[in-house]
Parts: C-alpha cells; structure tokens; sequence
C-alpha cells in the first residue's frame, strides 16, 4: 500500500504561512530527478542514490501544507479513471456517495442550489452506468447520533476530557504519527461520515438492493484528498459472514472503495465537455439521501459536520436538562478559527466546546492537554483552516475570486434551500436503528459503527520536528 510521492499543483496550498513539519535539516538537495520525482540524500552518503525515495500512505502527516503531502498523493486505486473502468467492466455494481460540502462546492462553482446539483450530478453519474447515488448527509447523521451517545457516556462515567472529534483524517494521521498516546485516548471513536456510509452500505443496505457485499464498488465524493488516506485504513476493511464461510476463505470487504474529491469530479465534467447547467435533474435515490416528501434537502448546520453544535445542543438537554433553541453563539477566540460555547448552570459553568480548525491551533491545543491544561470538554478539530468548506480537494477559485470570498460563497451556498434538522428526528435514522442497529451505542452500533486508532512507527518522518 506504497505509492511514490509525486509532485502536484504548486498551488493547492491552504496556507502559504505553513511550512512543512518535515525537517530537511540533515539533509541536501540532489540534481533534479526524473519523472518528477523526488529524492532526498544524506550528507553522509558518498553516492547519489539512483532510486526514487518510496513513502507509504501513512509517512505522510496529511498536513495539506506543502506539494508532496496527502494532499497530492493520488492513488492509482483511487482516480476518475479507476472509476470509468469499473463502470466498462460491469462486473460490479457502482454505487456512489456524495459529501454536503463537494455538493456545495459544485453548486457555488456552477451557480445553482444543492439541490439542482445534486440532481444533475446523479444524471450524469447514472449515465455512465452508476446504479446509485446517495447522500453523506445521511450517514454523518447516523455519527452524530453516535457521537452524541458517546460522550454523554464518557461524561457520565467521569472518563478523559476532552473528546476530539475524529471525523478529519488528516488530524487523526498526525495524531497517530506525531503524538501517539498523548492523544489518542481522547479522539472519539466513532467513525467518520464517510466510512459510516461505507458501513451501512455493504453490510446491510446492499441486500436491499439486491446485491452482495463483494459485488459492490463504492465511490465516496468528498472535499478532501486525505479522505483516500482514511478509506486506505485496513480498520475499514471486514470479513462477509454467512453459510459455508470459514476463517481463510472470508471475503474481505473495503468499507470505501475510491474516494474522489469535488476538483476530480470538475476535471472529468469537463473532460468529457459537459454543459453541467443543461443536464437533466434525476430524481434522487431516496434509501440513503436526505430528501423528502417535497424534495427539500435536510441536514445539521456545519460545514464541518456540526458535531460541536449537534453535542452540545443533545448534552445540555440530557445532561442538565436545558433545551436550547435558536442558532449557537460561539465566541471568536484567538482567530476566526478557535471559537468556543460554554453552558452555565445556577452560575457554574458545566460545558465548554471548542471549534479547532487549522494547525496552528491544532498545535496549540495539543500543548495544553499534554501539559494538563485543557479544560474543554469537546473540541471541532479538524486540519483545514475555516473546515471542511475549504478542503483541500475542493473546486479551485474562480480567475479575480479570492480564497475568503469563496469561502464566503461556500458557507453560503451549503445550506442554501437546504431544511435545518436535528440527525434524531431523521426517519431514515430511526428505521436503521429499529430495524438493525439497536439503539445508539448499542452492542452492535459500538461494535460497527465505531473504530481505534494506532501509534504509527515513524520511517520516512523520522525527522519530523515536535510540534
């Protein structure tokens, strides 16, 4: 599961501030290698090495701040192309899963509604063969439910604040790679929208569908490239159990079989010459889309899944009783980028959430629960400075369009004819759960709904500087 680390587009940078936490100390800078790859030599050594240095996905630190991060590591596995030649050998059933944000990121590019795009992505999509197109939303709603039950549980027990959510990758990678034990008891075990619709799919909705789990190619959209690093993760990947299967001869099943981002959708649209206004709307496959009776979408606010919002709204009314109506105030901290909320009752100050986006703050907040200093409760993290809006698989600005002014586009155009509702009250929800799930953190929703985390020896990242 190695691929070589290729050079990408010189401008995919999130932050031009960022440097790289890969110190070259130590090292020094050969001729130019061929076919743009890249090679790095001791002062040591005496000979140029003439092989191409090979880093494996998880060398990586995922930090989307420099050209030869996860951010431009493109797996064979995992491209436009693989796609087109899944869909020509007809082997497979294609099944896709589009992300709230590359819808967003699709409709603010082409000046429609979610809604509009969504529809005509489906048509275009199923007339290059692809059974089914299905909507993220719905299973991010099945992972708050998940998150939600989880830390009223670990509030309750009085266990290790804070939690940290872990629906971002790229966070999850450094933590693993970089920070190990210090960090990892506190991420939440609950997996990621992505990967929770990868679940519910091929172990349970497939059948509906006709189909066996091996029989099933599933295409995730999202707004990130470190998302194809999450799909990589052999925690996602399970054994089919049934009738005559014994331990040897159990299929192994990818939860996520290729993960393209919102700019590789772009690419192939426009590969192909698509007038993406002029497509037809399809009506949208309603078993895993938040849709309804009136065609509206539904969804939580958030560009970032809404966790923060979601948690605070559920464990204020569970915990202390406290409905809380009406959008959340979050108070601006350090940056835009560090926003907190806190819950006071009869004067003492009982919740306290946090919003960690970027870095820099990412750095800041790793610092104070190593030293013991961390006093939040929950934390948003995730590694692109203003969230997953700005991914870094995202469509690029327009010519004359600033970064912040698409953002500003971005957060508008997300829940732009989009219904505001809370994941309980999502009757799709509801019949997973009563129909195979349990209840939220049931023995079997723990058990397949939620993940673990790992230290990650360092090889290529020896070098990497304690952030």
């Amino acid at each position: 599961m190695a691929s070589s680390v290729k050079l990408g587009s010189h401008n995919d940078y999130i932050s031009q501030s960022q440097g790289c936490v890969v110190t070259m100390k130590g090292f020094k800078k050969q001729a130019p290698a061929v076919d743009s790859q890249v090679r790095i030599v001791s002062k040591k050594e005496t000979a140029v090495s003439t092989d191409p240095v090979k880093v494996s996905l998880h060398d990586c630190l995922a930090c989307s701040g420099c050209i030869t991060t996860a951010e431009t590591v493109m797996l064979e596995q995992q491209s436009t192309g693989e796609l087109l030649s899944q869909l020509s050998a007809s082997n497979k059933a294609v099944v896709v899963s589009l992300s709230p944000q590359s819808r967003a990121s699709l409709a603010a590019y082409y000046g429609l509604t979610p809604l509009q795009a969504f529809k005509k992505l489906s048509g275009f999509l199923k007339s290059l063969g692809v059974k089914a197109v299905f909507d993220t939303s719905c299973s991010r709603d099945i992972s708050l439910v998940e998150s939600c039950a989880e830390f009223v549980e670990r509030f309750r027990e009085k266990k290790k604040f804070p939690i940290l959510a872990s629906s971002c990758p790229g966070w999850v990678c450094y933590a693993e790679k970089t920070h190990g034990d210090d960090v990892l008891p506190y991420i939440s075990a609950v997996k990621s929208p992505q990967q929770v619709m990868g679940t519910i799919l091929k172990r349970y909705v497939c059948k509906s569908l006709g189909l066996l789990p091996e029989d099933v190619y599933h295409v995730t959209i999202m707004p990130c490239y470190d998302k194809k690093l999450e799909a990589a993760r052999e925690d996602f990947i399970f054994e089919v159990e049934g009738e005559g299967l014994t331990e040897g001869n159990k299929p192994q099943i990818t939860e996520v079989d290729c993960v393209l981002t919102s700019g590789e959708i772009l690419d192939l649209l426009q590969t192909r010459n698509v007038v993406f206004g002029e497509l037809e709307e399809v009506p949208l496959d309603r078993v895993l889309t938040n849709v309804d009776e009136r065609e509206h979408l539904y969804g939580v606010s958030g560009g970032s899944g809404g966790y923060a919002e979601c948690i605070f709204r559920y464990a204020s009314r569970e915990l202390f009783g406290k409905e809380i109506s009406g959008p959340l105030q979050f108070k601006t901290l350090r940056n835009a980028d560090f926003r907190e909320i806190t819950l006071e009752v009869d004067g003492k100050q009982v919740l306290k959430f946090a919003l960690v986006y970027g870095f820099r703050n990412i750095q800041n907040i790793v610092r104070q629960i190593k030293a013991g200093r961390c006093d939040y409760h929950f934390m948003e993290v995730m590694a692109c400075p203003s969230g997953c809006l700005n991914g870094g698989g995202q469509i690029k600005p327009k010519k004359g369009q600033t970064a912040k002014e698409l953002i500003q586009q971005l957060e508008g155009a997300y829940l732009n004819d989009v219904d505001v509702r809370e994941p309980f009250e999502n009757e799709i929800v509801k019949g997973l759960y009563k129909e195979w799930l349990g209840y939220p953190s049931s023995e079997k929703a723990s058990q397949i709904m939620r993940t673990q985390y790992h230290v990650r020896e360092k090889t290529v990242a020896n070098f990497v500087s304690d952030w």
